[in-house]
């Protein structure tokens, strides 16, 4: 039976000069029709400034209908963009982000804005768990929409077309958090139904993957994705500014799920959504003995985590604050979803 969903949301597309001090008056609607499984889409935008030529910039604006929703991950405040007057794919380059209050400044690269706690360091650098750094390869990097990723369907996993199911926020900005080589993040922009997505990943290589995927495309919408490289359990973004976070097939990956999911309840706003896949090792795997203290040992090596039951999903995401867990099984394979109390 046919359903119809109306919903409203209000992006700003700035165009401002460095020089000019500028007040933003959202007052853009766009109008989502979903009948059944096909989607109607009429958008229209409209954006005001006021400028006064010798003033420094100010810009003021609702983090949730805007981009400016990036923060220093130190101290979580939000960034100065530096060198560009919108952020997206094509502005990273040449661009930077200062923070309004330790004033460390984040460089942006040929593919994407570099926001780990340790950018800028001459001679540090983070020692990742072997599970990062094997997707930090340019061979995994690479291989990963070409061979790697399929094989999923294996475990159960659906496909990319099948496995989004982030209605309940359309509209709204969006966060691939793990995206790898932004197999979703591209598909989630061409949709036209987000205000703003956000391909991030610990991995240069895999943004430079999507960026490549990106530059191949014709047509394809850059003035609304952009790319971070962050860590996962320090999320540059301004605490209550996401409406969603996916995670494809990564929780598995992190390091620390709870320190993760903390960090996801951290940035959404009330209301917010998280959906994430991953697999899930019970049936006949319950039956190995001493398997959960083996997988724990397994985690503490590789950095990659086995979860033994969907209640292990439910427990981190409680601990974490997210409540309404609802999770689909297809074999191994489990989508869970949850939500940031209002």
């Amino acid at each position: 039976m046919a359903s119809s969903i109306t919903l409203s949301f209000s992006f700003l597309p700035s165009q401002l000069s460095n020089s000019s001090r500028v007040r933003f008056k959202p007052y853009s609607t766009s109008t989502f029709k979903l009948t059944s499984f096909a989607t109607k889409i009429r958008a229209s935008s409209t954006a005001f400034a006021e400028t006064k030529p010798t003033e420094p910039v100010i810009v003021e604006k609702d983090v949730r209908s805007s981009k400016n929703i990036l923060a220093c991950p130190i101290c979580y405040e939000p960034v100065t963009l530096i060198g560009a007057t919108v952020l997206s794919v094509d502005s990273t380059r040449g661009s930077s982000l200062q923070c309004s209050t330790c004033k460390k400044t984040y460089s942006g690269k040929e593919t994407h804005l570099e926001l780990t706690v340790a950018s800028g360091s001459k001679e540090y650098c983070d020692a990742m768990p072997l599970a990062t750094e094997f997707f930090r390869t340019p061979f995994m990097s690479f291989l990963y929409e070409r061979g790697w990723r399929q094989n999923f369907v294996w475990g159960g996993f659906p496909g990319p077309e099948k496995e989004d199911y982030l209605k309940p926020v359309l509209g709204g900005n969006i966060l691939d958090a793990s995206c790898g080589s932004g197999l979703f993040s591209r598909l989630f922009a061409k949709s036209g139904l987000f205000s703003l997505v956000t391909a991030l990943d610990y991995s240069e290589n895999m943004l430079q993957q999507c960026y490549e995927f990106i530059k191949q495309e014709e047509n394809f919408p850059k003035e609304n994705l952009i790319l971070v490289r962050a860590d996962i359990a320090r999320l540059p973004f301004i605490s209550g500014s996401l409406d969603a976070i996916h995670a494809g097939a990564a929780i598995h990956c992190w390091p620390s799920p709870s320190a993760a999911v903390a960090e996801v309840s951290r940035v959404l706003r009330p209301g917010g959504v998280f959906v994430a896949t991953t697999y899930i090792l019970d049936g006949h795997f319950s039956f190995i003995p001493f398997l959960k203290p083996i997988s724990q040992r397994f985690a503490q090596v590789s950095g990659s985590n086995f979860f033994l039951s969907e209640h292990e999903l439910e427990d981190v995401c409680s601990a974490c604050g997210l409540v309404d867990f609802t999770c689909t099984r297809n074999r191994r394979f489990v989508m869970f979803s949850a939500t940031k109390p209002s």
